[in-house]
This record gives structure tokens, sequence and C-alpha cells, in this order.
């Protein structure tokens, strides 16, 4: 079943009669088809059938970029063959590759710490620690870092990613922000959007920008404490009052 699929394009517009009948033979699925004749709900693009698939699959990525092949190269039919699955079983998971790349991504970073959802200043530590710990996953990856310098000249993959994963965060942030208004731990008459960036900007700017620079365990607490303080020196604002 699964070299039929050779020579198809790669989209993610799948047959889904297809699809359902390679659901009911098990398919790539570790063989968990139905076995009492009845008919399969509606695939759900995202949410796997069988874990251990969509493992195979995540891995089969892996395995490819690290054997140098590049992202623009790798196509659905080579993934599902390294796999050991049939393209349905891509396609029942992701929508195509864009999609599929992004987990890929997702599985090789650092897992997204939870936040309180009520703290302000709390929940903006523990996003900008997140943070930190990317750039150092970056840093000590050769194949994350390369696969993020390749998805950056691919805008289709770019925004994706942005999308999916990095606009979340910034709501995440943005929302922390407000909570830190509110509690009165942060001035009201800022933008949030500004007091967002400027809590970011210095840890992207070491992350990202300056790949060289040191990225201590405190990195977060000293940003929050230097935007929190205010950078003019002591008595300054006094002697200004004056």
């Amino acid at each position: 079943m699964r070299d039929q699929d050779d020579g198809e394009q790669d989209r993610g517009e799948h047959d889904s009669a297809r699809s359902g009948e390679q659901d009911r033979h098990g398919a790539g699925d570790g063989g968990a088809a139905r076995g009492d004749g009845a008919q399969d709900p509606e695939p759900r693009r995202g949410r796997p059938r069988s874990a251990a698939a969509e493992r195979a699959i995540l891995d089969a990525v892996i395995t490819l970029l690290e054997a140098g092949e590049p992202l623009a190269g790798l196509s659905i039919e080579r993934i599902a063959r390294t796999a050991g699955v049939g393209k349905a079983t891509i396609y029942r998971r992701w929508t195509g590759k864009e999609e599929l790349f992004v987990d890929v991504v997702r599985d090789m970073e650092p897992v997204d710490p939870p936040v309180s959802g009520t703290e302000g200043l709390a929940d903006l530590r523990v996003m900008l620690e997140s943070l930190r710990t990317r750039g150092l996953a970056q840093r000590s990856s050769v194949l994350l870092h390369n696969i993020f310098a390749q998805m950056k000249s691919h805008p289709k993959l770019w925004d994706e990613y942005s999308g999916t994963v990095i606009a979340p965060r910034r709501e995440l942030m943005l929302a922390a922000v407000r909570r830190a208004v509110a509690a009165g731990e942060l001035r009201d008459d800022l933008d949030v959007e500004l007091i967002d960036d400027l809590f970011v900007g210095p840890m992207l700017v070491r992350t990202v920008h300056r790949p060289d620079a040191p990225l201590p365990d405190d990195l977060a607490d000293r940003i929050i404490a230097a935007l929190v303080q205010g950078l003019a020196p002591a008595g300054s604002a006094a002697a200004a009052r004056a």
C-alpha cells in the first residue's frame, strides 16, 4: 500500500477514501484499525491515532536532516518511506510539510514551561527564562541551528512557525504584562506592547543577534530588575526635581 503513493504530489489535500481504506487495514498506524466493521469518524488533523506512528515520522525527518538533507529537498514520500508508514498516515496528522516541520522543531526545542496565568512579573520571568533556554538549545545543537537558518529562507515555513508558535507565545507575554500592570507591578501609562518589547528585546539580542554573548542563569532576573528599577543613576530623579 505504501509504495502505491509514490509519485503523488506532496499536497495536504489527500483522497479521504484512500485514507479511510488505509485506516481500516491499519497501514502505518501499528495495526490500530477497528475490527467491529464500524465506520471511523472523519480523521482529525493534528490528532494522532498512534503515538508510535507519530514518533516514527518525527524521527524520520530528524534522521534525514542529520544525514544532510535540506528542508526544501524533503518530500512527504521520502519521509513516509523512512518512517515505514504510508503517506496517508502523515496527511492524517499534518496538512503538509510546513505543519510537520514546525512540529519537528517543537519536538527538538525545550518544552515551554507552564505559567500560572494569574501572576504578572512572575509569569514574565518564566517566559523570559524559557526564551533563554531555547537560545541555549540552538547554540548546543548544530542541527537545530541549521533548521532555523533554513526556515527563515522559506517564507511559507517561517510564516507557519510564526503563526502557530511565536504568535501564541507573544500573546502569553502580553497577557502577563497586562496582569503586571493591573497588579501595580508595572506603570500603567505605557503601551503594553512597548513594555513587552522592552522585556523581550534584551533576551532576543542575546539569544539571536549576539550568538557569542553570555546567557547566564540569572539573565531573566537581571533584565526584569533593570527595567523595574530603571536605568537612571540613583538619586538622579531627585536631583532633577530639586
